[in-house]
């Protein structure tokens, strides 16, 4: 076959496949077979196969993926991905309408839409083609999962027609059908692994594997709720909507228009027991102006828009008997109570456990085995016993005596004074509370080790190759060629990642050593404090409590964590590694005191500078950060869409306000 043959039937079939997923993925209404769809597909990967210049990435034979994966990049939103207020109450959307309605005299329509119980996703197109997903994250950074996005067969990767912005991004939610599901869980059971809680966690653990070949085969979903970018057809969220299905987006047909208030209401109250029989979960609905000069208008608080709100519905409730209840022991030593239910049907899902959280929370309760409990799925994903009915209750039913030994390694459980929950003090060697540290250890916001996940680290465990985090370091290809799960690649990189995770720094090092109470932020603080883990080690009470936000009992679990010789063994043996355990200065450097003394409070968004880096500067210049404006803040740095009350209080404090401009020659 001739060269420019083989290009025009590459797109013919290319075209023509696509077509037919967005008949099959997006309306539902297939039109052609099975084998008729494989055959195409066949033929289309046959000729890239002998012709491999003429592969687009955007290719329908591209979906499955690739095992060419490395780490997430995370990547600044253009626009924020800010989060929704909610209600439970009638009334207080009615006090939403009547907010709109002092800003908005006519003309005033909503749109609800389902609130989708998935990932949120903004995907940018540029001259009709994907170019770009990420996650939402804090709002303002997210992870770059392009490649996961595109094996998604509900999302196009290249748009129908030529109507659309040269650029724009559309903003949706990735879910796990419930029928995938289920048919996932079922096999998970089969294999000994263990099931995945909810339709939500499944699809947000998927989307953030580094295989693009297993994300494409959990069948994920798509749909797609906002339209972002400059010159869009309308002025109307709805009617964007409208018109992005017409370019290859799958848009609910469920989306409804409102003209007033009591519509939106209605559409809630319709869809209240109707959306247990849809393909996907839900346990809400947004409701937002549709205009978007409206929305424009009403604007935005620091953390949410204020012409959206999510109504919730209320948690469903069911009685089911307990039948017992076990111990689970976290990597902190913490025993959390979990009771054993008759399964039972709530919220789409069957429920067989739930936890009850404390000793006191089952004496408030007054559990008993055999009770007949009230089950509530708290925002519709946890499960918790809510109450009693003592009604029911069996003749033969006693109290409930907590336990006070360890359930895994026998040790008497301690409760220290002023907290709810038991610990086992056996923390050197409590399996749960090893394999848990471990398993933090490897975290990605601690040394980010890819490659080992939790049935990793029980597997080494078990056949005694790491019984510490320093263990880690020792481990070779060899060992890993020995067990299930690992081949000669996947090997490889796993002692890769751990080799790389030497360069992680100080602060996170810190931080995945799992001394109890020390999170992100005080690990952070101390070693900018103390430099090095030596200084730490040594210093005294009175010496951490001088760090900011170290109080009595993180100050108390530091000087325990590091006065039990196995953990000061173990920091010896990272350091034989060579792990870092000192900061690099230019972390924390001084540039300036340009700011000394002075107590900061930023607000918005930033054209050239994330808020963390903001932070990171005034820190580095000698200020202060504060989180709200006071009688002593000294500074508000204004950023877009400021909050309107943190502005209107600075200037009734007289605050010296300036805006990114302005900062960055303050501190020049």
């Amino acid at each position: 076959m001739e060269p420019d043959y083989a290009q025009q039937r590459i797109k013919e079939l290319a075209d023509e496949i696509n077509r037919h997923n967005y008949q099959y993925y997006v309306l539902s209404s297939p039109t052609i077979s099975d084998f008729e769809y494989d055959k195409l597909l066949k033929e289309l990967e046959q000729l890239e196969a002998q012709f491999p210049s003429l592969v687009d990435p955007n290719s329908p034979t591209q979906r499955v993926g690739s095992d060419l994966t490395g780490e997430f990049v995370q990547v600044k939103h253009r626009y924020q991905m800010l989060s929704l207020a909610n209600t439970y109450s009638p009334e207080e959307l009615k006090d939403f309408d009547g907010r709109v309605r002092k800003v908005i005299d006519n003309g005033l329509e909503y749109v609800c839409e389902l609130k989708y119980d998935g990932v949120a996703i903004g995907i940018t197109y540029r001259n009709g083609v994907l170019v770009q997903a990420v996650t939402r994250g804090d709002g303002t950074v997210g992870d770059d999962v392009t490649a996961n996005v595109r094996t998604i067969k509900s999302i196009p990767l290249k748009l129908h027609g030529a109507n659309f912005p040269a650029e724009f991004e559309i903003r949706g939610e990735i879910v796990m059908p419930r029928n995938v599901f289920d048919s996932i869980n079922k096999q998970r059971e089969i294999d000994g692994d263990t099931p995945f809680a909810n339709p939500r966690n499944a699809a947000s653990g998927t989307l953030k594997l580094l295989d693009p070949s297993v994300v494409a085969s959990r069948k994920l979903d798509c749909y797609l709720y906002y339209v972002l970018g400059d010159n869009l057809p309308y002025e109307s969220h709805y009617q964007n909507l409208v018109k992005a299905r017409e370019w290859g987006f799958k848009v609910p047909d469920t989306i409804y228009l409102a003209q007033d208030i009591d519509a939106v209401l209605g559409f809630i109250s319709k869809w209240e027991t109707k959306r247990h029989n849809l393909l996907f979960d839900t346990d809400g609905v947004v409701v937002k102006v549709s205009n978007l000069k409206h929305q424009k208008s009403l604007g935005f608080t620091a953390k949410t828009p204020r012409w959206a709100i999510a109504y919730k519905y209320k948690a469903e409730q069911a009685a089911t008997e307990l039948l017992s209840i076990d111990f689970q022991v976290g990597r902190t030593g913490a025993i959390t109570p979990v009771a054993n239910l008759s399964p039972v049907h709530l919220a789409g899902t069957t429920v067989k456990r739930a936890s009850l959280h404390n000793a006191d929370q089952i004496a408030l309760l007054d559990i008993r085995i055999g009770d007949t409990v009230l089950v509530e799925k708290g925002g519709e994903i946890i499960p918790k016993i809510v109450g009693v009915d003592t009604t029911k209750r069996p003749q033969v039913a006693i109290p409930f005596e907590f336990i006070a030994a360890c359930p895994e390694c026998g040790a008497t459980l301690v409760r220290p004074d002023g907290e709810a929950k038991h610990y086992c003090p056996n923390d050197t060697g409590c399996p749960p509370q090893i394999k848990g540290r471990i398993e933090h250890f490897i975290s990605r916001k601690a040394l980010n080790i890819d490659g080992l996940g939790e049935e990793t680290v029980e597997l080494l465990y078990s056949k005694g190759l790491v019984h510490n985090v320093a263990d880690l370091y020792a481990l070779t290809k060899e060992q890993l060629l020995g067990l299930e799960r690992f081949a000669q690649k996947s090997a490889e990189n796993a002692v890769a990642s751990i080799r790389k995770s030497l360069e992680i720094p100080f602060p996170r090092v810190l931080f995945g050593l799992g001394i109890r109470y020390v999170g992100e932020t005080t690990a952070k603080k101390l070693a900018q404090h103390f430099g090095n883990i030596d200084a730490i080690m040594a210093a005294s009470t009175e010496e951490l409590l001088a760090v900011d936000e170290v109080g009595e009992r993180i100050a108390s679990s530091i000087k325990e964590f590091f006065s039990i010789p196995k953990n000061y063994d173990i920091v010896e043996r990272l350091r034989g590694f060579g792990i870092q355990l000192k900061v690099d200065k230019s972390q924390f450097e001084t540039l300036s005191v340009t700011l000394s003394g002075m107590n900061i409070v930023i607000s918005g968004s930033f054209t050239t500078i994330s808020r963390e880096e903001l932070k990171e500067l005034i820190a580095k210049h000698g200020g202060n950060n504060q989180s709200a404006v006071s009688g002593n803040t000294s500074m508000l740095v204004a950023g877009h869409k400021i909050g309107p009350a943190k502005l209107e209080k600075a200037r009734k404090l007289g605050v010296r306000i300036v805006n990114e401009e302005e900062f960055f020659k303050l501190i020049q």
